[in-house]
């Protein structure tokens, strides 16, 4: 299931679109799934997804900014990163506790970064 979401990321980003907008999307999707996730709670499966894909997403974050060819500053490659294990590892609670209040810094995080990717860069 994971190779298939990998491929799905993957296919999405030779369309049209540019990798910001890629990203943005996948983002928002991930926020919008655990959104879901958190009002409908009870639903163990959709709330265990959700937290999965968001994992997925920022495993795959991870990879492109370790990646030699990324070329982002370093600091904001350092940033990231920090930011990415902190959703690790409330990631990793929420699986645990299955609590729906732990999902609000995560969909809070990527609502926010999905906008940020949304603006235009300065030139």
């Amino acid at each position: 299931m994971i190779k298939e979401q990998v491929k799905a990321y993957q296919s999405a980003q030779r369309q049209s679109m540019t990798p910001r907008e890629v990203e943005a999307m996948a983002f928002s999707k991930a926020a919008q799934m655990l959104g879901e996730a958190q009002k409908n709670a009870s639903d163990r499966s959709r709330f265990t997804q959700a937290l999965r894909f968001n994992h997925l997403l920022w495993t795959i974050m991870q990879a492109d900014i370790t990646d030699p060819a990324n070329k982002l500053p370093n600091e904001i490659k350092a940033n990231i990163m920090s930011l990415s294990i902190f959703v690790d590892r409330q990631t990793t609670k929420a699986l645990r506790a299955l609590n729906p209040d732990d999902l609000e810094i995560l969909i809070s995080i990527n609502q926010n970064l999905a906008m940020g990717l949304r603006e235009t860069p300065p030139a």
